[in-house]
């Protein structure tokens, strides 16, 4: 089993960081759905419509994520930590990715930039900055 770890630095609120990782509405608009997702330990979540599926396994929102994740015929899930720390204008996210079947790694980390973190950023900074990036309730 392999390791994946990434870091991005988003320029973006930690609100809307947080928001694009758990809200079904914003994991659809940066491109990870349809989802199923809810900020609340015990959730069971589906990104693009169930090819990944897990559950929440810690919640501290706006600081971290933890989640149990499954894909492909895993046997067992990958465990997935998101970290987000704010920096001036800026959010780093850390992922840290466990129990990566070995076949799967190169794929599953090219994944992460080119599918689930790095649309997500793409998504948070090209948007309007006198927008609000959905209609949320304040």
């Amino acid at each position: 089993m392999k390791i994946i770890k990434q870091t991005y630095l988003i320029n973006s609120s930690i609100e809307d960081v947080w928001q694009a990782l758990v809200d079904p509405k914003y994991i659809n608009a940066w491109g990870g759905g349809p989802a199923k997702m809810a900020d609340k330990v015990g959730t069971k979540f589906e990104f693009w419509g169930g090819d990944i599926h897990g559950k929440n396994i810690e919640v501290v929102p706006k600081k971290k994520l933890v989640q149990e994740w499954f894909g492909g015929n895993w046997g067992k899930p990958s465990l997935v930590t998101f970290t987000l720390t704010q920096e001036k204008d800026a959010v780093r996210i850390n992922l840290l990715q466990t129990d990566v079947p070995d076949n799967e790694a190169k794929d599953i980390g090219e994944g992460w930039k080119d599918y689930y973190l790095g649309p997500l950023k793409k998504y948070l900074e090209n948007k309007s900055s006198t927008e609000p990036v959905l209609n949320k309730a304040s």
